[in-house]
């Protein structure tokens, strides 16, 4: 189970991180239950991966409650790729950011998935980064997996709900939003 745990890794909703860690102690603690590293090199490597999420290197020495919504989500981020995993779990990885800070995050997403070679499952409600971000997509609804396919196919599933999700106001916007980037 430890192999395969360093294999992935998870960013939750808000960040979950740990309130009484600083973001070092946050993103180390993957490095520490999960590996045999030393502590200096676990610090070395956590300052890199809080570089990486594009934190600035004092984002360290804060606590979560010190950092804004948008930073905890970095600091997240950056604990979920501490292990170099294959792939990463975000959950609502840009819920609660305002516009600019959600499209920033996208490009994040996008470009970390590339210079790392990541296998990204993203579970998201939004739209915009649905459109920015995935290649494939799983409509749960009702319960249940509606469709499976490339946001592309989604244009043929002949399911009423599938088919206001994609065809509704909001996504005709995100569509229009995707087509210029």
């Amino acid at each position: 189970y430890r192999r395969l745990r360093r294999r992935w890794g998870v960013m939750f909703q808000d960040g979950a991180l740990f309130s009484s860690l600083t973001v070092q102690q946050n993103v180390e603690a993957p490095m520490r239950e999960q590996s045999q590293l030393a502590p200096e090199l676990r610090e070395t490597l956590a300052g890199i991966k809080v570089r990486m999420v594009g934190l600035p290197e004092t984002a360290l020495a804060k606590y979560p409650a010190e950092l804004s919504g948008g930073m905890r989500k970095r600091a997240g981020f950056a604990r979920a790729i501490a292990l170099d995993p294959e792939i990463v779990f975000l959950d609502e990885p840009t819920a609660g950011l305002d516009p600019i800070g959600a499209a920033a995050f996208d490009i994040l997403i996008k470009q970390l998935q590339a210079a790392l070679g990541l296998t990204v499952f993203l579970v998201t409600h939004d739209l915009d980064s649905l459109y920015a971000i995935c290649d494939r997509v799983a409509v749960l609804a009702d319960g249940r997996v509606l469709a499976v396919g490339s946001v592309a196919d989604m244009d043929a599933v002949d399911h009423p709900w599938v088919q206001e999700y994609f065809h509704g106001p909001r996504a005709r916007a995100a569509q229009a939003t995707a087509g210029g980037r």
